[in-house]
Parts: C-alpha cells; sequence; structure tokens
C-alpha cells in the first residue's frame, strides 16, 4: 500500500462535516484509527493528538480519527476533550477495510473483531507515505509529527 494513491472516501464526521479525502489536496493528510471512544489507550491517543495540533497544522496537515463509533459518542469524545480535529464515523467499516485495520482480537480473553490502532499519513498529491500498524500509543504522536516535517 506504501507509495500508492489512497482512492477518494467520503465519511460523516463531527462538526455536521462530511470528511472527504479529495477535498484534501494540497495537504498532508494523518489518518488514525481507535478501536472505541472515551477508553484509555484511546483518550490518550486523541489527548496527544490534540496537544500537537498547533504543530501539525503549522505544516498544513490534517488530523482526522476513525473509529466504528457513532456520530453522537465522537461527538460527546471531541467535546469532553477539546479535540480540534474531526472524528470519522466508519459504522459500515468501508474505510477501514480500505485501508485493512479490522483485525481478530483478544478482549476479556475473547475472540472478537476490531480496529487495530493505526496510523497513516497521506502526502499533499494523495499518495500513502507511512503507516504505522499494532502500535502503542507512548510516543507515537511525536513520532508522526516528526516524519510528517520531513514532507
Amino acid at each position: 500500500m506504501l507509495d500508492t494513491k489512497i482512492p477518494d472516501f467520503s465519511l460523516p464526521a463531527t462538526s455536521g462535516q462530511t470528511f472527504t479525502l479529495s477535498a484534501q489536496a494540497g495537504k498532508i493528510v494523518v489518518i488514525y484509527f481507535y478501536p472505541k471512544d472515551s477508553t484509555p489507550g484511546c483518550t490518550t491517543e486523541g489527548q496527544n493528538f490534540r496537544d500537537l495540533y498547533a504543530e501539525f497544522s503549522a505544516v498544513d496537515a490534517v488530523i482526522l480519527g476513525i473509529s466504528r463509533d457513532s456520530l453522537k459518542s465522537h461527538e460527546n469524545f471531541k467535546a469532553k476533550q477539546s479535540f480540534p480535529f474531526e472524528l470519522g464515523s466508519d459504522a459500515d467499516e468501508t474505510v477501514c477495510n480500505l485501508f485493512g485495520v479490522i483485525k481478530q482480537k483478544m478482549m476479556y480473553g475473547k475472540q472478537c473483531r476490531g480496529i487495530e490502532r493505526s496510523t497513516f499519513v497521506i502526502d499533499r498529491n494523495g499518495v500513502l507515505r507511512r503507516e504505522w500498524r499494532g502500535l502503542k500509543v507512548a510516543g507515537h504522536v511525536q513520532e508522526v509529527l516528526d516524519f510528517v516535517k520531513t514532507l
């Protein structure tokens, strides 16, 4: 998937927005997939993106968080954490499948399907330049920012 053009997609997002990849042409797009709103790891990851948001914006990067949660859940999560970026709802897993982030996982000793925490950086021409899969939250957002600054 690296160094390939990502097909256009649209997704309902917070703040009454529809996120469309092609509308971001000329910007760097950081898409992070996370399992569930308001859970500890996902909250920390979102807070890290929030805290470095100004630095991402300074290099013309757009951030979008995606999970399968509803827009109502996203709106509450976004408001509670003061996220300055939008969260996309992918309830039918269309975009999750495009990026191949749905995996069999163990939760409380049971097998379940869910989103593998992953981040993708798409350049100004819509080409995938970097991906992180099955990542650990600690230090991750800084690593993404460091990479984005090289583009």
